[in-house]
């Protein structure tokens, strides 16, 4: 899709891609070479830049856009249900065993030999693919880089998510290896298709629901970088229509309290 400027609708979503296959080549070849002890402590390394990244998104709790569209004690208790519910739907849905299946097959399909024992091979692999889907997919930078490629105003927040995706995929590809590479895969289907939506739609969300997107999106990073630790495998990924559910709370309670 070409808009009458001549931008390429969905270039922001295909750059961000080459920087994650590229970045987990990269950090392929550099992991190969380190001791298992070293790519444990940059999964570490990892997994509490995660929490730190989770606990920045959670600051939106008090966006004043948020604030004053459904009130002080509002914000908190969208967060609760939209999770709530989002867990509820995802977990009937199976999305975490959708996902690590997919992660398994795409790891038959392959074949790579490793020398680790199989089932540790493929569940590196799974935990590769499953957790840098997540980081990759979580976060107002996706949905609102990929609504802005949409609606033809630029795709300057998805360039810088590709350089930050990028480099961030070198240092999960060192510890998890080419798991991370096939991140790409739902990465390029959830942006696309908020691309695609923007297109059609021609609208972006209101502040508000950004901000309790964002909130919530900071829970499932937290959720992402205990994974990462090792302290619970959380199922982030069934928690995922949370993203979905937080925005149309907040319409609601937006509704409630203007009338």
């Amino acid at each position: 899709m070409v808009r009458d400027n001549g931008q390429v609708i969905g270039l922001g979503t295909l750059i961000n891609i080459g920087t994650i296959v590229t970045g987990s080549a990269i950090g392929v070849g550099i992991g190969s070479a380190l001791p298992t002890r070293t790519n444990r402590v940059v999964t570490d390394a990892l997994g509490l830049i995660t929490l730190v990244m989770g606990g920045l998104n959670l600051a939106s709790l008090g966006n004043a856009a948020l604030i004053d569209a459904v009130g002080p004690a509002a914000p908190f208790l969208i967060v609760v249900g939209a999770l709530l519910i989002g867990s509820i739907i995802g977990s009937l849905v199976g999305i975490e065993a959708r996902l690590e299946k997919f992660g398994s097959f795409l790891h038959s399909r392959l074949g790579a030999k490793s020398a680790a024992p199989a089932d540790a091979a493929r569940a590196r692999f799974i935990q590769g693919f499953v957790d840098a889907s997540l980081i990759f997919a979580i976060g107002p930078m996706a949905i609102l880089g990929s609504f802005s490629d949409g609606m033809g105003q630029g795709i300057d927040q998805l360039v810088l998510k590709s350089i930050l995706d990028g480099f961030a995929s070198i240092a999960f590809a060192a510890s998890l290896g080419w798991g991370v590479a096939f991140a790409a895969l739902p990465v390029g289907i959830w942006q696309g298709a908020l691309t695609v939506a923007a297109f059609a739609l021609g609208s972006v969300l209101p502040g508000a629901s950004i901000a309790a997107l964002t909130a919530t999106g900071g829970v499932l990073l937290l959720g992402v970088g205990l994974r990462l630790l090792e302290i619970r495998a959380v199922s982030v990924a069934d928690m995922l229509p949370a993203l979905v559910v937080a925005p149309i709370l907040t319409g609601i309670v937006t509704s409630v309290v203007g009338g």
